[in-house]
């Protein structure tokens, strides 16, 4: 087997996630200083439905503010940089950290731009606009910085045939499928992630929670759709119109058919792990094509098309060892 060198840190990773929730720290301390002289002594930082019940100094709640955006957000996307890691959930961790970075963000300009000049911060009510639209322009720069994270992962080249006992076909290649929930299953599941948001929006007669509860919808629905590709270079799951997962050809060891059942196999739907290095690509109970690789990975795909799948990729890893 030969073994090929890997990267310890994703450079993009780093860049947004953890440079970008420093700097949106960062950014909250030199609005306060620069806002300072215009502000209360006590701020409002915290509203019932009604009114302010709760008070800081600006520089407190700045630091507050800091802490949260690193602890939360920053927690939560600073794995995007560790470039080892599955790409599918670098990018997943990073668009969810963004979120909640764009969101503390996009509250406390909110809510000092809107005690600027204020004498008495108990008048004030915080723009509920900004927790909406803090959240969908943090989802949408974790979605930007999750599309330049790349695979860095160690690879391990084959160097034996798969067994005679395995499936071989004569199916050409490229091999490709939509696996997961279909058009109509994936407007169902929006529509129930949707459904409380839509009766918070009534509630408070304000169109914030659509915004999160929409962008939560989107989210949840592309982890369970996948397109499988597979060619004569490599095995590629995409997800979010990106990579989630990629194999060379020339690391696969074997592939075989099997029947999977995916909460009794993998504990349910979309991209699963099963103890170390076990994935699954598992969105119905049926055929799967199951992939081993000599780096130590196991792969598991549901979809009508294992037999051709599995087939090919042992046709073409019988002829690459001869």
């Amino acid at each position: 087997m030969i073994h090929v060198k890997h990267r310890v840190v994703d450079p993009a990773g780093v860049v947004f996630g953890l440079v970008v929730p420093l700097l949106c720290a960062v950014f909250g301390f030199v609005l306060t200083k620069m806002w300072e002289p215009r502000l209360p002594e006590q701020i409002a930082t915290h509203w019932t439905t009604t009114s302010p019940d709760g008070f800081s100094t600006p520089s407190s709640n700045t630091w507050t503010i800091a802490l949260l955006t690193l602890l939360f957000g920053g927690g939560l996307s600073a794995i995007a940089a560790l470039a080892p890691a599955m790409l599918m959930m670098r990018r997943f961790m990073l668009v969810v950290g963004l979120s909640v970075v764009g969101l503390i963000t996009t509250v406390n300009f909110a809510l000092l731009y809107t005690q600027l000049d204020v004498t008495d911060p108990t008048t004030t009510s915080l723009p509920l606009w900004s927790l909406g639209v803090g959240f969908v322009v943090g989802a949408v720069l974790g979605w930007i910085g999750a599309s330049f994270l790349r695979d860095y992962r160690g690879r391990t080249l084959a160097a034996t045939k798969p067994s005679a006992g395995l499936p071989r076909s004569s199916c050409p290649l490229p091999i490709s499928d939509d696996v997961g929930f279909s058009t109509k299953g994936s407007a169902i599941l929006t529509a129930i992630t949707l459904a409380p948001g839509v009766v918070m929006a009534l509630s408070m007669r304000s169109l914030w929670p659509l915004f999160i509860f929409g962008a939560l919808g989107l989210l949840v629905v592309s982890l369970v759709r996948f397109r499988v590709i597979v060619d004569e270079r490599e095995i590629r799951v995409i997800n979010m119109g990106m990579a989630a997962m990629t194999y060379g050809i020339d690391e696969v060891v074997e592939a075989d058919v099997a029947e999977i059942k995916p909460f009794a196999d993998f504990g349910g739907w979309g991209l699963k792990t099963k103890g170390r290095r076990n994935y699954g690509v598992v969105t119905r109970t049926g055929p799967a094509v199951v992939v081993t690789f000599a780096g130590g990975d196991r792969l598991t795909i549901t979809t009508p098309k294992a037999e051709d799948i599995a087939g090919s990729l042992n046709r073409v890893a019988d002829a690459r060892t001869r």
